[in-house]
């Protein structure tokens, strides 16, 4: 453990996807806060909020950077992926044109972040079942097709929101910890100067101007 922290290691995660797909108000909210808010307005700038969870006995922080509102104005830069080890691509069931967009939102991810980040293809509101437009099957396949790990949740009911991001991390954790990476490119690591100290609460309110 870092001398002087609570941690074992720290995981910069971002959130991707469409505006409205439910990232910051819902998926965010409800992993680090438990708390779901139906309705959440997107804020211009960065937020982001902390949870730790244990993984093999070690204690992982989780530091989870959400758009806020940016990615209406497709002003996302690369600082924001800066530093990522992990990546949320969010979706929404319901709404066939927000799946479409993943695969611009997939280039982008992997044009600006590391080129080792863990991703995880997420069908958000998974509760809204009799709206549905967005098969399962299809979005599995697209998944398997670019190698992506994928899960359905609802922030609404709580549904596999935990299990999403315990996952991701538990991957990213093993890759770390198993050396498997060449260590002279440090390609995976913990976000340092890059990012906004983790001192802060994550109940604070959203940041801006950030980047």
């Amino acid at each position: 453990m870092t001398e002087g922290s609570d941690y074992d290691y720290l995981f910069k995660v971002v959130l991707i996807g469409d505006s409205g797909v439910g990232k910051s108000g819902s998926v965010l909210s409800r992993f680090t806060r438990n708390q779901f808010n139906m309705d959440s307005k997107s804020t211009i700038g960065v937020e982001f909020a902390t949870r730790s969870i244990n993984v093999d006995g070690k204690l992982i922080k989780a530091q989870i950077w959400d758009t806020a509102g940016q990615e209406r104005y497709r002003a996302i830069t690369s600082a924001y992926y800066r530093g990522a080890v992990g990546a949320l691509l969010v979706y929404d069931i319901s709404k066939q044109a927000t799946f479409a967009n993943v695969t611009r939102w997939l280039k982008e991810l992997r044009d600006h972040a590391d080129s080792n980040i863990v991703i995880m293809l997420v069908g958000n509101k998974s509760d809204l079942k009799h709206l549905r437009a967005v098969p399962t099957e299809e979005a599995t396949n697209f998944a398997t097709q670019n190698e992506l790990s994928f899960i359905e949740t609802s922030a609404l009911d709580a549904s596999n929101v935990d299990s999403a991001f315990q996952t991701i991390l538990t991957d990213i954790y093993r890759i770390v910890s198993s050396k498997t990476l060449d260590q002279s490119g440090d390609s995976v690591k913990a976000p340092t100067s890059d990012t906004i100290p983790v001192a802060i609460d994550s109940s604070a309110p959203a940041k801006s101007g950030c980047c």
